[in-house]
């Protein structure tokens, strides 16, 4: 179990940009940047267009916490490692969502180079 309900797993997956806003070590939230998002299952992913130091990509993975917003739904969450047999559905995700906006672009976010770069949202409690 994620944690995510079914309505938000819909909202957020369904929902073409996410925000996401990791914590900095007093607790506060960094700015939000809008980044795509995908739905696997019953889980929900991101990943680095720009590789590893990208640097919302760097503080969420340091600091494994924050906060999304999507959908009209936002919730806190854990920044967690996918384990290596998500990515095929997690390529497969991005290519039925992303197509559409041409191959070069959605390309930025697919294959094996990108796996580094890929977090799972993980809610935390309320």
């Amino acid at each position: 179990m994620t944690g995510w309900t079914p309505d938000e797993l819909r909202r957020i997956g369904g929902a073409t940009e996410l925000r996401i806003a990791s914590r900095r070590r007093d607790g506060s939230l960094r700015p939000y940047v809008t980044i795509w998002v995908v739905r696997a299952g019953d889980d929900l992913y991101v990943r680095s267009a720009y590789g590893a130091d990208n640097p919302w990509f760097r503080r969420a993975k340091a600091s494994g916490t924050g906060r999304v917003h999507a959908g009209g739904v936002v919730r806190e969450v854990d920044f967690v490692v996918p384990d290596d047999d998500a990515h095929p559905a997690i390529d497969a995700a991005y290519h039925a969502k992303y197509d559409k906006y041409g191959a070069a672009i959605v390309g930025t976010v697919l294959g094996p180079r990108v796996a580094e770069t890929t977090l799972r949202l993980v809610p935390r409690p309320d």
